[in-house]
């Protein structure tokens, strides 16, 4: 192909592409690529959505119904013990027999381990660094207190740390995330915006967000649950 042949296709091509972005420029009420762009007045959030805040109770509501739509199940206890108490009658019931736990100081006091004398309590980062994702796939019930569970998008928040393993959430059978309601926020931003400010060393390993059961689709949309994680989670809420 001779040089003159390839500017020519070059030359076609950079005009293609001209004529393109000019039709972009014209619909955004552009001229020519030396326009300056419109101002943006707002970046971010508008200040009345970063001020925007529900009651407690409306917050518990409004997440439950958006936590329901995604398939996840909610329940509420007073109290820790109590929630205690359900952990173990639901664990029973389902017949766990292997229940993988995060090392958090709320769950060492809960010592959930006392109500499950049938089952292999497990904690996450007590098992042999080679087997820890092994048993996470082989648990039975994965349990964890979350960081965070946010009203507005119907979904909890979870960092991870090497005491707090990503998988402990993603690969067990069922999920019981306990919510301190004291933790239920009413936007996203709540959460992102510490995050952002946060210096890189103090950031933890992994923020997850978890909005409901593992759910795949193919390219015919027939939907699937529980194929890369849980299918069936439970959010605790206690307080």
């Amino acid at each position: 192909m001779t040089d003159d042949v390839l500017k020519r296709l070059e030359a076609r091509s950079i005009a293609k592409q001209s004529e393109f972005i000019g039709n972009i420029a014209s619909r955004l009420g552009r001229v020519g690529k030396t326009a300056s762009p419109p101002k943006h007045p707002f970046k971010g959030a508008p200040a009345f959505w970063n001020e925007f805040d529900l009651p407690l109770e409306e917050r518990v509501s409004l997440f439950s119904d958006n936590w329901g739509k995604a398939g996840g199940h909610v329940v509420r206890h007073g109290s820790m013990e109590d929630a205690k108490a359900w952990i173990a009658a639901k664990a029973n019931e389902l017949g766990a027999k292997l229940v993988l736990r995060q090392n958090q100081p709320e769950l060492n006091a809960l010592a959930i381990e006392a109500e499950l004398p049938d089952a292999r309590v497990v904690v996450w980062d007590e098992a042999p660094k080679a087997d820890r994702l092994a048993v996470a796939a082989g648990a039975d019930i994965g349990l964890v207190v979350v960081d965070h569970a946010v009203a507005y998008t119907g979904s909890l928040v979870a960092k991870s740390s090497a005491r707090k393993g990503r998988s402990v959430s993603l690969l067990p059978t069922v999920l019981f995330a306990i919510v301190p309601l004291d933790r239920m926020v009413t936007r996203l931003g709540e959460v992102l915006r510490p995050l952002d400010a946060t210096p890189r060393e103090a950031l933890p390993a992994g923020v997850h967000f978890i909005s409901g059961p593992s759910r795949s689709a193919d390219i015919e949309n027939d939907l699937t649950i529980g194929v890369h994680g849980p299918g069936v989670v439970y959010a605790i809420l206690v307080g």
